[in-house]
């Protein structure tokens, strides 16, 4: 049994380990361009100097020893054969199931985004955020995301909810808030409605608290070297970061694999992919029915990856039953000195007024995740 995983990140390295705990004998291939896992979730820490770059790097190689897999260092260029041939810029491989966790891209079509600074695209986004940030005296930062108008699942918002309010907590810590105006933008009129009704307003009301100005409502028209445009007006800034929407991998584009109207892989409730056999999907890279509010965040790519690597082993030994992912949305919004826990399943939403036990809980669980892969 020749099994081939796709990525490094979350969903593939806990599929990765469900893998090999459902079967022991497998082999396992995984096909990433590097053998490190960045832990993405700290990136927020990395301005304020509590994280650097080494501390969310973790080389893979022994954990891969320890699950017997062999990484072959290599680019993805498309899939074909119903899954089953796997093309590369290193070549082509065969295998006998497929789970693709490579993530998904962002959407780098609005005129001068070249201009901003895109937070969770890696370390370096982070440390130009940093020395950014060092090398202001003050001015006007302006913090924005926004999302793909063709798949409402593929936006990242939480964490530029955190680098709005870690940045705050960072200048007043310095004593240079002052000396700044803070501008949240948001073509939504409530943005965040994605993790529970009631949550815009409560987020909107620490920006308030904070003297963080907002321009909501307004469709995005581009960005200058020093201006967000809207259709609402335009913003005057010294510092922009801007999270776009999410699309699929960029091999996929061109490739004759399924995909939504949002241009990711398309995928049923059980994770496999439209029209393959024994080829599944986990995290960014998918489309997935469920819940108008589901949301890519790395707790839903393992709670994907698992269903994915048990139903394409259950497939694999000919089995007819299998299983659904749960769809549930677990963030704590970290402040810098504080966290506010927000949990979303089908039966509602959960919010706690923010406290500094969440911002250690947050701190806590990183150690957890990173050491279960050194």
């Amino acid at each position: 049994m020749n099994i081939t995983i796709l990525g490094t990140g979350f969903a593939a390295l806990t599929a990765i380990k469900q893998t090999r705990k459902l079967a022991p004998t497998a082999k396992i291939t995984v096909i990433s361009p590097s053998k490190e896992l960045v832990y993405l979730p700290s990136l927020i820490w990395i301005p304020s100097k509590l994280r650097k770059a080494d501390d969310l790097k973790i080389d893979l190689t022994n954990y891969f020893n320890r699950q017997t897999v062999e990484h072959i260092e290599a680019s993805v260029t498309d899939i074909t054969d119903e899954g089953r041939v796997v093309h590369t810029d290193k070549g082509t491989f065969n295998n006998d199931g497929l789970i693709i966790a490579s993530g998904g891209r962002f959407i780098k079509k609005l005129p001068g985004i070249e201009h901003v600074i895109t937070p969770c695209e890696g370390i370096k986004a982070a440390e130009d955020i940093k020395d950014r940030l060092d090398n202001l005296s003050g001015g006007t930062i302006a913090i924005g995301f926004g999302g793909n108008p063709k798949e409402p699942s593929a936006m990242r918002g939480g964490p530029m909810f955190e680098f709005l309010f870690g940045i705050d907590t960072l200048l007043r810590q310095q004593g240079r808030r002052s000396q700044f105006e803070l501008v949240f933008f948001n073509p939504a009129p409530k943005p965040g409605k994605r993790l529970g009704d009631k949550v815009p307003d409560a987020v909107l009301k620490m920006m308030a608290k904070r003297d963080i100005q907002t321009h909501l409502g307004h469709k995005m028209k581009g960005f200058e070297a020093n201006k967000v445009m809207t259709e609402g007006g335009e913003i005057d800034a010294d510092l922009i970061l801007f999270m776009p929407g999410m699309t699929g991998p960029a091999w996929s584009q061109n490739s004759d694999i399924a995909k939504s109207e949002g241009g990711l892989i398309k995928a049923n409730e059980l994770c496999q992919v439209e029209g393959m056999k024994k080829t599944y999907v986990a995290g960014d890279s998918g489309s997935y029915p469920g819940p108008e509010w589901q949301a890519k965040q790395a707790h839903m790519a393992d709670l994907q990856a698992v269903a994915a690597s048990r139903n394409l082993v259950a497939e694999l030994h000919g089995k007819t039953e299998f299983e659904t992912f749960k769809h549930e949305l677990v963030c704590i919004i970290d402040t810098l000195s504080h966290g506010v826990l927000i949990k979303r399943t089908e039966k509602g939403t959960i919010m706690l007024p923010q406290c500094r036990l969440m911002h250690f809980a947050k701190r806590f669980f990183e150690r957890w995740y990173i050491k279960q892969y050194k």
